[in-house]
């Protein structure tokens, strides 16, 4: 049997201010969550892509069609109810961050991740006092309790929208570091991105591009600037 599927029944989204925030409405219905809960977002900017992508719908409603929405429902069913945690996740990757761990050769791809990495630490050591240590090979080593004291200090100072996007702008890049550079503008988007791709790309220097594994980062890839995108739009006035 056919699953069924939600059809448009509205002729137009409209975002109207709430109590707390913004909301989105379809011809004077307010949009639910999946649980149920009021969509009130804390930004005009956040309210106006939502209806955006609701006035987009022609037809069946597509929901991976409309990444504002999910991350808004995200943020209110699953980050708010558990700000804290989904805060102590995010900031447990200081210690393992991406940029700390090196490669002991070849020399080229040393020189490549010193010089693409290095500077990302050196801001987060300035900008958010988090001095991270690189380490050469995959085994662990715990970072300074200082610094990442300092890390998860900035991570639980996020607002549960906010939390929603930088989970993936932490957990794509698998770097705290590079999703703080995200949020903090410290660099363009795609150069971010490409940082955190360096050891993929090296490997697809020497090797060549798999294509089936190709369209799995391309989805990623998305996903990470629309994170970025919501991300800005939390902070948009």
């Amino acid at each position: 049997m056919a699953e069924w599927k939600a059809k448009r029944f509205w002729t137009e989204a409209q975002v109207e201010e709430a109590q707390g925030g913004w909301t989105v409405s379809l011809d004077g219905r307010a949009v639910k969550t999946p649980a149920k809960a009021a969509l009130i977002v804390p930004t005009d900017a956040i309210a106006q892509a939502i209806a955006a992508e609701w006035d987009a719908q022609e037809g069946e409603i597509d929901p991976l069609s409309m990444p504002f929405t999910r991350t808004a429902n995200a943020a209110i069913d699953k980050v708010a109810v558990q700000r804290a945690e989904v805060a102590d996740m995010l900031a447990a990757y200081g210690d393992a961050d991406l940029l700390c761990y090196r490669a002991e050769n070849p020399v080229e791809l040393v020189e490549r991740q010193a010089k693409t990495w290095d500077p990302y630490l050196e801001w987060a050591d300035a900008t958010l006092g988090a001095r991270l240590h690189p380490r050469v090979g995959l085994m662990h080593e715990s970072q300074d309790e200082a610094a990442l004291l300092a890390l998860s200090r900035h991570t639980h100072a996020l607002s549960a929208f906010e939390l929603a996007s930088f989970h993936d702008l932490v957990s794509l890049t698998g770097s705290l570091i590079l999703g703080f550079a995200a949020a903090q503008e410290q660099g363009e988007t795609p150069d971010i991105w490409a940082a955190s791709r360096l050891d993929e790309t090296w490997q697809e220097e020497q090797w060549g591009v798999d294509e089936e594994a190709q369209v799995d980062v391309n989805i990623k890839k998305t996903a990470f600037f629309h994170a970025k995108a919501f991300f800005d739009a939390t902070r948009a006035l």
